[in-house]
């Protein structure tokens, strides 16, 4: 190896949200931590600190339309989930919080960096294409997180003007540096330069017995397709579907069959569910997060849920396409909870681990385990690009996978008549008068009501199967889904926040940074 990289924790994610520091302090802690990138195999061994601990679930989730207000005198929430419901700027920090989200995508990212910096200096021996390929692919998926929560979503009319976030592409080597944010698109840009340039080189046989918690061959081409599918190359993100998938995925999809002969409910599935012996989950993710108590049989967080309500009325219990609408039409059966101040309907997605720390005082830090990248996703991915390139048999092809696979009894084939009956058999939805069909209106055209209705159907499934993980909030960002708060009183509509509805493009859809990054001279979100 030609020169030993030097790590210095410094890591300039930090000087983002602190304000500087004198010299004199920061030389008086520089020589305690250090280290030495100076072999192949710490160099690998770095690339662990590559992924986030923290994940954009809860923030996202709360965001969404997967969530009501159950009113003021249910005790179960905090300021946090208060301000991220309405769309406030977050003044609270936590595992979950944006701060947390933010510094921990960046120390990713500084990770990434210091990897990539130390193969450079090594002289980019092939031995180390496996790591580079990982530590590029990584690093542009913690810039991917970052930009759908603190932007507006790529949109080709307003994607190069619209703020995006800094993209970091090397170490920090000052003390106090002055970051600008790149444009989305230019976000965008860098993120498939990183795709193209490291999926080719990621080898899974460098990950041991261990693949599904690093970026893979499949995981980074199911990621590739998201990031094609968020920004309209409907052609590529199909291509990195099938790479990631195959075209035929029906051996890769989750054994719904199997987690519902499992003893046990919610809580006990979670686990299963999120299992690194899955096949369809393409990777997984270890997480300091309170996912697995808001979206778990736990009286936490219920003020905001989705509850009963919107599963009658929008997702697993509304009309759907193939008429079910009980826990046991699906395979993979739904669980609901009502009681005083306690409303969740909930599927296992997010377990709840907890990490003893005193256990005299009984406290310690609550854990989960995320699917960040599954089979079933992928595919609805594809099906979406299918329907905007107007290969509706294609589209009906890949949800007939997930509906044959999640459903108790086989409704038949789905084509596009018995989608234009279902979508055009349902109002608008409307606050009071709540309905799974919801306005489109994205920055791109939607030809006719055939491929608008197609896009109702695929955009339902993804609601379904995406429950609890987030990217509902992105598909709402994505189609310009309005959103009006609602509180529900008895099992009705007791109020809504009309003043506040969420518009197309409104400004709060980009999530505000954190107060720290902004005192430190980041420009802020408009609002």
């Amino acid at each position: 190896m030609k020169k030993a990289a030097t790590i210095k924790y410094r890591w300039f994610f930090l000087l983002l949200l602190l304000p500087a520091v004198s010299c004199k302090k920061y030389l008086d802690v520089l020589p305690d931590n250090r280290a030495e990138l100076n072999t192949s195999e710490k160099i690998a061994k770095m690339m662990v600190s590559a992924y986030s601990t923290t994940i954009y679930v809860v923030p996202a989730e709360i965001s969404s339309d997967n969530m009501d207000d159950y009113g003021k005198d249910d005790p179960n929430t905090n300021r946090m989930y208060d301000e991220i419901f309405f769309w406030k700027d977050v003044t609270e920090t936590g595992n979950d919080s944006p701060n947390s989200l933010w510094s921990g995508c960046y120390s990713g990212i500084a990770s990434s960096n210091e990897v990539l910096n130390a193969i450079k200096e090594a002289g980019n021996p092939v031995s180390l294409n496996p790591v580079k390929g990982e530590a590029l692919v990584a690093r542009a998926y913690n810039h991917f997180v970052l930009v759908n929560m603190f932007a507006q979503h790529y949109t080709k009319k307003y994607g190069a003007t619209d703020l995006g976030i800094p993209y970091m592409t090397s170490p920090e080597q000052t003390l106090d540096p002055k970051y600008k944010r790149n444009s989305v698109a230019e976000v965008y840009d860098l993120i498939k330069k990183d795709l193209e340039e490291g999926l080719p080189l990621i080898d899974d046989r460098q990950y041991g017995n261990t693949p599904k918690f690093h970026f893979n061959k499949a995981a980074a081409n199911a990621f590739a397709a998201r990031v094609y599918l968020y920004t309209q190359d409907w052609e590529k993100a199909i291509a990195y579907a099938n790479a990631a998938i195959g075209v035929n995925p029906a051996g890769n999809l989750r054994d719904n069959a199997y987690l519902s002969n499992l003893t046990g409910e919610v809580e006990e599935l979670s686990k299963f569910y999120t299992g690194s012996n899955i096949k369809a989950n393409l990777m997984i993710q270890p997480a300091s997060s309170e996912a697995g108590l808001v979206y778990g049989r736990y009286k936490f967080g219920t003020r905001y849920s989705h509850g009963t309500f919107i599963l009658r009325t929008e997702t697993f219990g509304s009309l759907t396409p193939w008429g079910s609408n009980t826990p046991w039409d699906y395979v993979l059966k739904y669980f609901s909870f009502e009681a005083t101040n306690f409303n969740k309907a909930l599927v296992p997605r997010l377990p709840y681990r907890f990490e003893t720390t005193d256990p005299v005082a009984g406290i310690g830090f609550s854990h989960t385990v995320y699917a960040s990248f599954t089979t079933e996703e992928t595919l609805l991915t594809r099906a979406e690009a299918y329907v905007h390139l107007g290969q509706y048999d294609k589209a009906l092809s890949d949800t007939r996978y997930w509906i044959k696979n999640s459903l108790s009894s086989d409704p038949g084939e789905f084509t596009t008549t018995t989608v234009n009956q279902w979508a055009d058999g349902l109002a608008y939805f409307t606050p009071r008068n709540p309905t799974p069909k919801k306005k489109l209106n994205p920055e791109f055209v939607i030809r006719d009501k055939t491929e608008e209705n197609m896009l109702h159907f695929v955009l339902f499934i993804r609601r379904l199967e995406t429950m609890h993980t987030g990217l509902r909030w992105f598909d709402v960002k994505r189609y310009g889904i309005e959103i009006t708060r609602r509180v529900i009183v008895s099992g009705k509509v007791g109020s809504t926040d009309d003043a506040n509805t969420l518009k197309t493009r409104d400004n709060r859809m980009a999530m505000q940074l954190p107060q720290d990054v902004i005192n430190a001279g980041m420009q802020k979100n408009p609002r």
